[in-house]
């Protein structure tokens, strides 16, 4: 049984029709086989209040609506068990499901696994950590393959986009931890 003191990371479900496994891998930054990897680690700042800032964009979606992809949530924060639909470029609809969180002092975010109906299937974590110097940094963690026929049509240019995207969050939760002190 998880601890419930707020602070620990909790598991990946057990139940639901995830479109992968192993539901979770990303916890521990592993690839299942068959899959393409992306690991992209952003520096965003220095300091508690940059780490705070940061973890309360990831947590209540507010990163990925600055990104600009549009997020309808079950939940205001990320939990495990809350469904999450991205919608990409206003039609593309990516159902997701929260598989695992983390929230310790220095380390906070959460992963989602892919649902019927997702052009890919796989699992994304985006962390934000404060290191033992205070620099803040997000990491995007995923693996994924193509499930729809438009995912496999884009083949590298797929994987080229993920890799975008990653990028693009940590820019912009930079800018929004930037713009958030003055």
């Amino acid at each position: 049984m998880p601890p419930t003191d707020g602070r620990s990371s909790h598991g990946p479900l057990a139940d639901g029709p995830f479109t992968y496994a192993p539901v979770g891998a990303t916890r521990t930054g592993g690839c299942p086989p068959g899959f393409h990897p992306l690991h992209v680690r952003t520096r965003i700042g220095e300091g508690t209040e940059v780490f705070e800032r940061a973890a309360q964009a990831v947590m209540t979606w507010e990163l990925h609506r600055a990104v600009g992809v549009g997020i309808e949530a079950s939940a205001p924060e990320a939990k495990p068990g809350v469904d999450v639909t991205v919608t990409l470029a206003g039609v593309i609809k990516a159902p997701c499901r929260v598989v695992w969180t983390v929230d310790e002092p220095r380390r906070r975010g959460w992963a989602y696994g892919t649902l019927p109906g997702h052009p890919e299937c796989g699992e994304d974590a985006f962390v934000v950590d404060r290191t033992g110097d205070g620099t803040v940094w997000l990491t995007v963690t995923a693996f994924s393959r193509a499930a729809k026929w438009y995912a496999r049509a884009g083949g590298a240019a797929t994987r080229g986009l993920q890799h975008a995207y990653a990028r693009r969050c940590g820019a912009v939760l930079r800018r929004l931890c930037a713009t958030s002190d003055g």
